[in-house]
C-alpha cells in the first residue's frame, strides 16, 4: 500500500484540477445571482480560466525543471489553494475574475506538468501503467462528476463550499508531499527563456481563446464580433476566429525559431523544438488532442440535451452521467493488467470502438422522452472506452523522453488536454448551432400552421443563428411577440424538433472524429503498455 501512497497523492490533485472547471459550470445560475453579476462576467472568468492554463503550461513545466517539479508542485498547490479561499469569499466578481481566473490558473500551470512528470519519477514499468492508467481515469471521472458534486453542493448549501473544500484538499496533500520522490535532476541553468515564455503564451493563448470565443463570435461567418468601442472588428464580413487560430499559428512558428536560436546561443530553451520530432510523443500528444476533442465535445453536447431538452437540473444531469463515470474508472483501474500483454495501440483502438457504440446508441435514445435504460447502457459504453483511451497516452507520452525533458513534455501534455478540449467545444458547439438553425427554419418554413410573417422572422433569426434554449422558453418568447398561442406552440414544436436532430448531428461529428482517431491510433507504439513504461 506505501507504494502507491505517491499515487493516491497525485489523483487527488489531479481531481480537484479537473473538477474546478465543471463545478463552476453548473454553477453559473447561482454565481451570477449570489454576486450580482451577468451571465455574460461569469462566462468570461470561465474564459479566462482555461485560457490562463492554456497559454502557461509550458511555463509551469519549465519552473518543475528549473526549481524541483516536487517543490513546484506545493508551492502551485498553495496558490491554487489561495485562489480557491479567494473565490469562496468573492463578494463580487471583480474579486471572482481575479482568485478564479488568475490565482486559481497560475496555481494549476504549476502543479498539472508537475502531476505528470512526478508519475514517470516514481514509478517505472507496468507500476507506472498503472499510475498514469488510474490518473487518465480520475481526470475523466471528475470531470464527469462535476455536475454531481457541483449541482448538490450548490443546490444543498452553496457553490462556494466546493472552492473552500479545495483549500483544505490542497492543504492536506501540501502536508503529505513529502512523500513524493522527486529523483529527476534540476536543469543546470536557472535562466528562465522569457522571449519563449512570451512567444508561447501569445501564440497559444490567440488559438485557445479564438476557440473559445467561436461560439459567440461565429466559426467563420460572424454571429458576434469583438466590440472595440463601438466598433465591431469582422475582417473582411468574417468573424475574428479564423484570424486569431492563424495568428497564433505564425507566432508559435516563430516561437519555434526562437528557441533554436536561444540553443544555438547556449542557452536553455523554455522547449526543445527537437522533442516533436520524437515520433512516439508527437504521435501520443495528437491522440490526446483527439481524445480531448472528442470528450469536450460530448460534454458540452449532452447537458445541453439534458438540461434543454429534458430540463434536468445540474444535480440530476449528474446523476444522469454517472453511469458513464463508473464505466470510466473500471475501464482504467482494469486496463493495467491488460498492459502487461496489450500495445497502447490496441487499447486505444478497442477505445475508440467503444466511444464509438455507446454514441450511437446514444443517438437512438434522444428523443424528447428520455429511455433511462438505454442511455444509461450508451453512457457507459462510451465511458468505458473513454477509460481505456484515457489510460494509456499518458505513459505513451511520458515514456518517450528521458529525465531531463519530463517537465517539457508534461508541459506539452496539458497543452494539448486544453486546446482538445477548446477544439472539440468549438466544433461540435459551432454544428450544433448551425444544425439547430437550419432545421428551425426548414421546418417553420413549410409549416402550414405559421403566419407569412413569422416565417420572414424565423429566416431572419436563423440567418444570425439560433440560439439554444427550451422548448418552453421559445414558447413564451413567442406569446410575448405577439403570436397566438396555436401558432407559438406549432413554433415550439419545430425548434424543439430541429433541437433534438442537431444534437443527434453534433454526437454524429463525434463518431466521425473518433473514426479519424482510429487512423491516429495505428501509429501508438505495438509493444505492450507493461514494457513501454518501463523504458528509460
Amino acid at each position: 500500500m506505501k507504494r502507491w501512497s505517491v499515487l493516491l497523492i497525485l489523483c487527488a490533485a489531479q481531481f480537484i484540477m479537473v473538477l474546478d472547471t465543471t463545478v463552476m459550470n453548473v454553477s453559473v445560475s447561482a454565481v451570477v445571482e449570489d454576486l450580482g453579476t451577468t451571465l455574460t462576467q461569469v462566462q468570461l472568468a470561465i474564459t479566462l480560466y482555461t485560457l490562463v492554463m492554456g497559454s502557461f503550461m509550458l511555463f509551469g513545466g519549465r519552473l518543475g525543471d528549473m526549481f524541483g517539479r516536487r517543490r513546484v508542485f506545493a508551492i502551485g498547490l498553495g496558490i491554487y489553494g489561495t485562489g480557491s479561499l479567494i473565490t469562496a469569499l468573492s463578494p463580487n466578481i471583480g474579486v471572482l475574475l481575479f482568485g478564479w481566473s488568475f490565482v486559481e490558473g497560475a496555481g494549476a500551470v504549476m502543479v498539472m506538468p508537475a502531476i505528470i512528470s512526478l508519475t514517470a519519477s516514481n514509478y517505472d514499468g507496468r507500476d507506472r501503467a498503472t499510475a498514469y492508467s488510474a490518473l487518465g481515469g480520475i481526470a475523466a471521472a471528475g470531470a464527469a462528476a462535476g455536475p454531481l458534486i457541483g449541482g448538490w453542493v450548490t443546490e444543498a448549501l452553496t457553490w462556494r463550499v466546493v472552492f473552500a473544500a479545495e483549500t483544505v484538499v490542497c492543504l492536506a496533500i501540501i502536508a503529505s508531499v513529502k512523500v513524493i520522490a522527486d529523483i529527476g535532476q534540476k536543469s543546470a541553468s536557472r535562466r528562465m527563456d522569457w522571449g519563449g515564455t512570451v512567444l508561447s503564451a501569445l501564440g497559444l493563448g490567440l488559438i485557445v481563446l479564438g476557440f473559445l470565443q467561436s461560439g459567440s463570435w461565429g466559426f467563420i461567418k460572424p454571429t458576434g464580433a469583438l466590440t472595440i468601442g463601438d466598433t465591431q472588428i469582422t475582417p473582411f464580413g468574417f468573424s475574428m476566429v479564423p484570424f486569431m487560430i492563424a495568428a497564433g499559428i505564425f507566432v508559435l512558428i516563430g516561437f519555434f525559431a526562437f528557441e533554436r536560436r536561444t540553443i544555438e546561443r547556449g542557452h536553455t530553451p523554455l522547449m526543445h523544438p527537437g522533442l516533436l520530432k520524437m515520433l512516439q510523443l508527437r504521435n501520443g500528444l495528437v491522440m490526446l488532442m483527439a481524445q480531448q476533442t472528442i470528450i469536450g465535445g460530448m460534454f458540452f453536447v449532452i447537458p445541453i440535451y439534458l438540461q434543454y431538452v429534458l430540463l434536468k437540473n445540474a444535480f440530476e444531469t449528474g446523476v444522469k452521467l454517472a453511469p458513464m463515470s463508473i464505466a470510466m474508472l473500471l475501464a482504467a483501474f482494469s486496463s493495467p493488467k491488460l498492459a502487461a500483454t496489450q500495445s497502447p495501440r490496441r487499447m486505444v483502438s478497442t477505445g475508440l470502438v467503444g466511444v464509438m457504440v455507446g454514441s450511437l446508441l446514444l443517438i437512438t435514445t434522444i428523443d424528447v422522452e428520455l429511455n433511462g435504460f438505454l442511455f444509461a447502457v450508451g453512457m457507459a459504453i462510451f465511458g468505458a472506452g473513454f477509460g481505456l483511451i484515457a489510460s494509456q497516452l499518458g505513459n505513451v507520452i511520458m515514456s518517450s523522453v528521458g529525465d531531463r525533458d519530463r517537465g517539457e513534455a508534461g508541459g506539452l501534455q496539458g497543452t494539448a488536454q486544453n486546446i482538445g478540449t477548446s477544439v472539440g467545444v468549438a466544433l461540435l458547439g459551432a454544428l450544433l448551432v448551425a444544425a439547430l438553425s437550419s432545421g428551425f427554419n426548414s421546418a417553420a418554413q413549410t409549416n402550414p400552421d405559421l403566419s407569412t410573417a413569422t416565417k420572414l422572422q424565423v429566416a431572419q433569426l436563423s440567418a444570425d443563428g439560433v440560439d439554444i434554449v427550451s422548448r418552453d422558453e421559445i414558447e413564451a418568447a413567442a406569446q410575448r411577440a405577439g403570436l397566438s398561442p396555436d401558432e407559438a406552440t406549432a413554433l415550439s414544436d419545430d425548434y424543439a424538433q430541429a433541437q433534438i436532430e442537431a444534437i443527434k448531428e453534433a454526437i454524429l461529428l463525434a463518431i466521425f472524429l473518433a473514426a479519424i482517431g482510429l487512423v491516429i491510433a495505428r501509429r501508438l507504439p505495438r509493444v505492450p503498455g507493461a514494457e513501454l513504461g518501463a523504458q528509460p
